[in-house]
This record gives C-alpha cells, structure tokens and sequence, in this order.
C-alpha cells in the first residue's frame, strides 16, 4: 500500500484546464455555488480543483459550500447517537477497523446487548437531543437470532423515544432488508468507506460489490439509505471524487464522513497524516457534489479537525453527539456550545429549514 503522503498529494490544476462547457473557472467558487444552487452538478475536474485548492481559498470554499447548504437545511444541525450493540467478534479484515479479525487493539469485546440496555441508550439518544438513534453490530451480517432482536426492540424505541433509527447490521440479503423496514427502521448505514479501485486495499473478505449489492437490496425495500466513506487510508483524491460520485449516483440521503482514527492494533495504525484543512475541503466537495443529501461530520472529527471543528459545520448539516463505536467524542456540552457560537439550531425535524430570501 502507498503512504497517504505520496497517495494524497495534490492534484495539480493547470489554470482554465477546468473551464469550458460550465463556463468556469479555477478559484471561480461562488459562480461553481450557483450552478449547484440552479439545479447543476460539478464536474469531477471542479471536485479535484476543491481537494487541491490553496489555504488561501478555504475560506471562499466554505462559503460557496455553505450557500449550498443552507439552501437545503437553513442553519439547522441534526444530531445522531451512536450505539455499538455488538463489539469485536468480526469475522471480516477491513484493515482499519478495531473490531476486524486482523485487529489487535484492545477494545470491549460483548454479543448484541440485551433490549433494556438499548432502551437505555435510546433513552440517552433522546435526552442528547438526537434526532437519530443508530444501532449498530460488528459483524459480516446479523444472525437470525440478531435480526429478531433488533426487529422486536425498533418499535418499542421509537413509541418510547420518537427518534428515527438507522440500523448498521453490514451485509444485508433483500429479505432482511424487508425485514427491518417492516419494524419500522428509517435507514441502514452501509458504508462504501472508499473508491471501488481502493477497496482491495483495505479490506478482502468481502467486496465494494457486495457493498453496493446490500444499498440496492435496502433502496428496494423502502429504507432509506446511509452511506459514506472514511479519508485518511491511503487514498487518492481521485478515489475521494469515485465515492462522492457513487453516493451522488446512490441518491444517499445521508452521508457520513470520517476520519481515520488510526487505532493501535490494526492494520493502518501508522496511517495518521490528515490535517484540518484538507479534511474541510473534503467537506466542501462532498456538499457541492451532493447539495441536497445530510452530511455527517463522523469519527475522527476531533482529532483530526480539532480546533477548527466548528467550520466543518458550514458545509456539513449534521454531526455524532457523544462517543463511536471503541473511541470517545467530546463531551455533547462542548458540541452544544459550539452549534450555539455558530449561530445554528439543533433540530429533530423531517423538514429543512427555509433560508430567508435576503440571505441567498
């Protein structure tokens, strides 16, 4: 495997190597926000030109990310709780994950946890002022015995809680999905973590197809869908812009993005170069691909964003309140806070947020 220094150099852009049909131009980034806002796409030369623009135009990037934004969600910030109901156990080799076969972090290792402690968590989720609750197994896929489990405890949590639910269960047959979104589960979260050309790097126990196969099983039973990627592994930017295209591709409603916390024990352990910058025009990209799906500022976030956190939100709509799957977030005060200093809202509303019209 590449290191991410030599995988993740910029992209060179020769100035009006990206103009032409769209009648843009490189550093052009509020004309590249109004043709997203009138219903246009970007291109993948303009994407590419967002990971690789200077730290002199970031700021004029997340401006145009956040016009976008904001025509979508207003100032709104959605919440999600994140419940690790199986940890460790995984027969699978995702090389940066801490719960993998080939991991030797050592992290809590338990079966799917029983009903009242996840109406304990839900109840946390609620309290957090979350709008979504996300169990979530360590696993290649639920057993039956899994399946019945999480079926049964969905509709008591939601007539307890209100809050919507995302099941993260992995690889799903077309039954199971059906199964889930008879018991009243929103969404399933699949990620598709890279770029279909990257995947063999960093996992071989199953494959990006197989990924995709359980998104198309779960979009035909009704569910919603969640899915994104991790950044930091190694990649291209090239592969950044393959799975920002995919999702787009997807329709996903919701995208979480992380981080790679790389965790002692596994695979790419030594993999920690991100810096906060690039991790924000990420964001961007993501948003000027995607305007009007919900993007999650996901694992990793403190680490890698650290101080400048906060900006995350003026592309991203969404974040992770409280802890991950086997490492700690912020305290939710510190995340209060800072949704409060930007001047936006949490909110537990289907509905976006209308901007003003003196605003746009």
């Amino acid at each position: 495997m590449k290191s991410l220094s030599e995988c993740s150099a910029p992209v060179s852009v020769e100035p009006g190597c990206v103009a032409g049909a769209s009648g843009w131009s490189p550093g052009d980034w509020h004309s590249l926000a109004e043709r997203v806002l009138a219903g246009g796409r970007i291109t993948r030369e303009e994407a590419r030109a967002v990971l690789a623009s200077g730290d002199e135009e970031l700021l004029d990037v997340l401006a145009a990310a956040y016009r976008i934004r904001r025509q979508a969600f207003g100032n709104t910030v959605q919440l999600f709780f994140l419940m690790n109901a199986k940890s460790g156990l995984c027969p699978e080799d995702c090389g940066y994950c801490s719960q993998s076969k080939v991991s030797d972090a050592a992290i809590p290792r338990y079966n799917l946890l029983s009903a009242p402690k996840l109406l304990e968590a839900a109840r946390i989720a609620a309290e957090r002022q979350s709008k979504t609750f996300c169990i979530v197994i360590s696993a290649r896929g639920p057993t039956e015995r899994e399946m019945d489990a999480v079926c049964s405890i969905v509709p008591e949590i939601k007539a307890k809680f209100d809050l919507n639910i995302c099941a993260c269960l992995g690889l799903l047959t077309p039954d199971q999905a059906s199964r889930l979104a008879a018991a009243g589960v929103d969404k399933v979260n699949h990620n598709l973590n890279t770029s279909a050309r990257f995947y063999p790097e960093i996992c071989s126990t199953h494959t990006y197809e197989d990924r995709l196969s359980t998104l198309s099983a779960c979009r035909s039973a009704g569910l919603q869908l969640c899915s994104g990627g991790i950044m930091g592994m190694g990649e291209t930017h090239e592969d950044l812009i393959d799975m920002a295209e995919e999702l787009r591709d997807l329709r996903v409603e919701s995208i979480p993005l992380n981080f790679l916390n790389a965790i002692d024990g596994t695979p790419l352990q030594t993999t920690n170069r991100l810096n906060p910058r690039d991790c924000l025009r990420a964001l961007a990209m993501m948003r000027l691909m995607n305007p009007a799906a919900e993007i999650r500022i996901a694992g990793g976030r403190e680490l890698h964003l650290g101080s400048l956190q906060a900006l995350g939100l003026y592309a991203a709509n969404s974040m992770f309140v409280g802890d991950y799957l086997t490492t700690q977030g912020q305290l939710p005060e510190a995340d209060y806070k800072m949704i409060e200093d930007l001047g936006f809202v949490i909110t537990r509303g289907q509905e976006a947020a209308e901007p003003p019209a003196a605003c746009t």
